[in-house]
Order: C-alpha cells, then structure tokens, then sequence
C-alpha cells in the first residue's frame, strides 16, 4: 500500500472514531453553556478549549464530526444513486436523444458553481441539514454520471461486450453484469474526492447559515461564529479550521491511495 493511502486511512478513520464515539461520549455537553468558563484556551480540564457560551469545543467537534460525516456521504449516496445509473443509460444509447438529454442536463448544472446551486436551493427551501444533504446530493449526481458515462463508453467497444451481445443480452443487462463492475473502481475513488467536497460544501452552507442549525454543531457555524473574535481568541477558528482541513486532507489522500492501489497499470508503473 501507497503512503497516501495509510495516512489517509488513519486520518478518515480518526474521524469516524470520534464521529460514533461522539454518540455515546463526549467531554461534555456539547450544548451546555457556562458563561463564567467561556473563551478558556486548551487546558488540562477543556481540552480544546471553549467558546464564547463555554461549551467545550472538544464536545462541539465531534458532534460536528458526525453532521459533517452525515451530510457528505448521504449526499455521495443521492449522487451515486441517480448518476450512476443515467451514465450508464446514455453509454448504452450514445449519440440518441437520451445520450442528449442527460448529458445536456448535465451540462446545464456545471454551468453554475456548486457552492452557488447549494444556496440557491437551501435558500429556496429553506436551512438545514436535510435540506443541505439535498442541494448536495443534486450537484452530485451530473458528476457521477459524466464520470460513469465516460468509462463505459470505452468498454462497450471491447470484445468481451460484443460477445454478450451476441449471447443475446440486452443494453441493461450489460450494463449490470460487465459495465458496472468493471467502472466501480473508478466510482470509488471519485466517491471518496466526493466525499469530501461534500464536507467542504456543509461547512460553507453552515457558515452562511443555511446548513444544519443550533444547537446541532458544525464546523462552519463555528468558524462563522469565531470570525469576529479571532484577534483574541484565535483557537476558536483554529480548532474547527483544522478539523475540516485535516478530514479533507484525508479523504483526498485516500483517494489518491486508492487509485494507485486499484488501479494496476498505476501498480505496474510505481513497481
């Protein structure tokens, strides 16, 4: 295995421990304030220190960790679910009206910056996770399907595809029995990059306000908050900066080792 891909395992998984410990134990309340402890720099009692209200950002970041977590790969899951799918039916019909139709459409959502379609969408229904989860799972899906229409098109021409053509098999039942399989690697990777997109994308929704709402955590809420006291208690941003920093630093190593890893002429060229 890859460099990448340890460090990237160990930082995802730090993650997701804290994230599901985080439901059975945290520090402290994440919700309960203490006026009198509030803006403490990391001690031996807080150990990140605390915020304006004294909640204990410990508390705060991994609950936080677990709506990040949460949000990203349910949206992953919306894109995978319907992009998959489409960019396999336009592979099958290359160059037919539904070929069009679904990369047209595709086209149509990355003519617009996802952060933008995010707002947009959660300004329209309103703030909140749920809705977040939506805005990103709908950016999510042309990118899965351009991803998944690209890499069966160069399979449908090999021969193993003509002969199941000649065994009888139809367009869709190719496209389950030897297109998807052969393109999961690919969509694993990509579900990794986004993955943590997705992370990046709830924490700028939650910092505008139109992500998961108090007195839920979240990485961006927090940054939002500490903006106007940075100058005094720094920690504050620095705390759930890192977080997210280092939670896409490893999703995006991950990735990266999983390529190397899965992909053999990748494993071939670094041998």
């Amino acid at each position: 295995m890859t460099r990448n891909l340890i460090l990237g395992a160990v930082l995802s998984s730090l993650v997701l421990l804290l994230a599901a410990l985080s439901f059975i134990w945290t520090p402290f309340d994440h919700a309960a304030m203490n006026i009198p402890g509030k803006l403490q720099t990391p001690n031996a009692q807080h150990w990140l220190g605390t915020d304006h209200f004294g909640r204990d950002l410990m508390s705060m970041i991994m609950v936080g960790a677990r709506t990040s977590i949460a949000v990203a790969l349910v949206a992953v899951g919306i894109g995978m679910g319907a992009g998959v799918p489409l960019g396999l039916a336009a592979a099958a019909r290359k160059g037919s009206w539904l070929d069009e139709l679904i990369m047209r459409g595709n086209d149509l959502v990355f003519a617009f910056p996802s952060l933008v379609i995010a707002i947009l969408i959660t300004a329209v229904l309103g703030a909140g996770a749920v809705n977040a989860i939506i805005a990103i799972g709908i950016f999510n899906i042309p990118v899965f399907a351009r991803i998944t229409r690209g890499a069966a098109l160069s399979l449908w021409e090999r021969e193993f595809i003509l002969a199941a053509r000649v065994a009888g098999k139809g367009s869709a039942r190719i496209s389950a029995e030897h297109i998807l399989p052969n393109v999961m690697n690919l969509l694993i990777v990509q579900g990794t990059i986004q993955f943590s997109l997705g992370i990046l994308a709830e924490a700028g929704l939650s910092y505008v306000g139109l992500g998961a709402q108090p007195p839920t955590p979240s990485w961006g809420r927090m940054l939002a908050d500490a903006q106007t006291m940075v100058s005094f208690a720094p920690h504050l941003a620095l705390v759930p900066g890192m977080a997210i920093i280092l939670t896409v630093l490893g999703l995006n190593l991950l990735g990266d080792g999983l390529r190397d890893y899965l992909d053999p002429k990748l494993r071939v060229a670094r041998a």
